[in-house]
């Protein structure tokens, strides 16, 4: 008793430190730095009034072309290593396409003829921890969200073939395949395999592949993520899945291009609503893009100056928890390879306590409960940590500040 009460004097001295510092730290959200968004400055400039014009002479100042500029089409359906065909360029936000697909089959129904989901009860699956905006995107439009453990190989592959073999209401699930969000895991092949074969009572069964890291890679080269899209069309499933993607942490959040893919009718199911919603995309942008980086070479050899710039960040933080951690049985953090997280599970009803405390100590971190559906973290342990956007001092503290509460907390709740 007298060694715990040394220990929280101690922590208690640390916590008054850091009070007088008035810190104004934010780790909320997984941005780039600075010194990432400047790797891209090169796309402000290499589109001008003199080379406008892509391929064919297609002036990309005017209407039309809808599913994206051929060049781009060609560049990033090997980003997404999927056909020309099978591709559709946007604007610079995936989760716009998603969200847009989402109210698609909730009005309409899908490609292959299902009902409305509006018409009907609507159940998705939710890898957790997982992405805040997905579960957002459920909640707005009324479905019902079922929590699947996320591991290291991927979802939890025999708890959802047992949920959509018999659940005729279970009409899709995310996955954001490689290095995921929060946790840093890659879907196994096996895993992949199953999801494209497993019969499901639902007859339009979606799946919502986001791999949206899929070339953030930390330093040991690019996770391999079998083909999705490939194993459905094999299994006769060719609509089961919609890829998406996007170039939000490669060039500009702000400014960007993503992108989605699928097979079967669902092209042409998709474009039909895309003549109805624009007269054609940003394509000066989608020039831009193509002519900064050239090729898919060109895309990760510029990820492995990203890589360079946050993989330093990663171990900084990595490192801290180490020091401060290790050995005490407070904590637990994954030690992800790529993507922009490191997912981190304090002891069981401690997560919110330390958010809120490092929170007092001016250090920001992402709501406690927001890497499950409708925030609600029923361990009330997980907590992401967003290394990246923080300049490298900056971030060092923030990961001192959460190591400290984390001691503080797990200490006075032991009793």
């Amino acid at each position: 008793m007298a060694e715990k009460q040394e220990q929280l004097q101690l922590l208690k001295s640390r916590i008054a430190d850091f009070k007088a510092q008035k810190l104004t730290l934010d780790m909320t959200r997984g941005k780039p730095g600075t010194t990432q968004l400047d790797l891209g400055n090169g796309l402000l400039t290499c589109v001008n009034e003199t080379n406008y014009r892509a391929r064919d002479g297609i002036d990309t100042r005017n209407y039309g072309i809808l599913d994206g500029l051929p060049q781009a089409k060609e560049l990033f359906s090997q980003y997404m290593g999927v056909t020309p065909e099978e591709i559709i360029i946007g604007g610079n936000s995936s989760l716009n396409m998603m969200y847009d697909t989402f109210a698609q089959l909730m009005t309409y129904g899908s490609s292959t003829g299902g009902d409305p989901w509006s018409s009907r009860k609507k159940k998705f699956l939710c890898p957790v921890p997982g992405y805040d905006r997905h579960f957002t995107i459920c909640e707005h439009f009324g479905i019902r969200m079922i929590n699947i453990d996320m591991n290291p190989d991927g979802p939890d592959m025999e708890t959802i073939e047992e949920y959509v073999k018999s659940d005729e209401d279970i009409v899709g699930m995310w996955c954001v395949p490689r290095y995921s969000n929060p946790t840093g895991y890659t879907c196994s092949a096996e895993t992949v395999e199953r999801l494209a074969v497993m019969p499901t009572k639902c007859k339009d069964f979606r799946i919502f592949w986001d791999d949206a890291y899929a070339v953030h890679f930390l330093g040991s080269g690019r996770a391999p993520l079998a083909d999705l899209l490939t194993a459905c069309k094999k299994a006769g499933n060719p609509e089961r899945v919609f890829i998406f993607a996007s170039t939000s942490k490669v060039s500009f959040p702000g400014a960007g291009i993503a992108m989605m893919a699928s097979a079967g009718q669902n092209p042409a199911w998709l474009k039909k609503r895309l003549f109805a919603q624009t007269i054609g995309p940003d394509k000066i942008n989608m020039l831009r893009h193509v002519i900064f980086f050239k090729n898919m070479e060109g895309i990760l050899r510029h990820m492995e100056k990203h890589a360079r710039i946050i993989g330093l960040k990663f171990q900084a933080v990595l490192d801290i928890l180490s020091a401060e951690l290790d050995g005490k049985d407070m904590a637990a953090w994954t030690r992800p390879q790529g993507g922009y997280f490191i997912s981190l599970n304090t002891r069981n009803n401690c997560a919110r306590k330390v958010i809120s405390m490092a929170g007092e100590l001016g250090v920001k971190l992402t709501p406690a409960g927001s890497t499950f559906p409708y925030k609600n973290d029923p361990l009330d342990r997980n907590i992401r940590i967003a290394p990246t956007f923080p300049d490298m001092e900056d971030l060092k503290k923030a990961a001192e500040v959460l190591a400290v509460c984390i001691q503080y907390v797990s200490l006075a709740q032991a009793g």
